[in-house]
């Protein structure tokens, strides 16, 4: 096994051990999705995302591909592909970063301070330049409208049979169970 495939094989799992649900495509190293959820204190917090995530070959002398697959409203993500153009995954990256640091610096980055001068979204870019109340607002929407979990394919949480009952949802009594006693 080469040391770039040992690599990508290292950063992915790494990435599975962190909170990040990840899912395979036919167990290939190469190409699946992370589910993300939007920084707090942003106007992207609430929504959930699924990012495709494609390793080259050359990886990690060559940067990933990081797209969303479910719309969001952002100067440096396009509103059709979702390809994201962000400098340190396009131009800037390093083997020294790695999936982990994508998931949990570089997304989140890039959603928390938007670079409005090089835009994927040029309406995005000059909404926010223009009326940031008014971009924040459409943010907001595109989050309740296309980022809640199940446009992300995640369930919604169930309930399982073995969470306990509390005394408000318990209308059996005592009784009910073991039966009257004898007189």
């Amino acid at each position: 096994m080469s040391s770039p495939s040992k690599r990508r094989e290292m950063d992915l799992m790494k990435l599975m051990m962190t909170d990040y649900k990840v899912e395979t495509i036919n167990d290939s190293m190469q190409l699946f999705f992370v589910i993300f959820h939007g920084p707090k204190e942003s106007a992207y917090q609430g929504g959930v995302w699924k990012i495709r995530v494609e390793l080259p070959e050359g990886y990690p002398y060559k940067s990933p591909s990081i797209g969303f697959v479910n719309k969001i409203y952002h100067p440096n993500v396009d509103l059709r592909s979702g390809s994201v153009c962000l400098d340190v995954i396009n131009q800037t990256w390093s083997p020294m970063f790695d999936l982990v640091n994508v998931f949990e610096v570089f997304l989140p980055q890039l959603l928390l301070y938007p670079n409005p001068t090089d835009p994927l979204n040029s309406d995005a870019a000059a909404l926010m330049i223009r009326d940031r109340t008014a971009y924040d607002q459409i943010v907001k929407e595109y989050c309740e409208k296309y980022a809640k979990p199940e446009d992300a394919g995640v369930a919604p949480e169930q309930k399982s049979s073995d969470d306990e009952v509390t005394e408000d949802e318990d209308t059996s009594s005592d009784e009910d169970v073991a039966g009257k006693s004898d007189p």
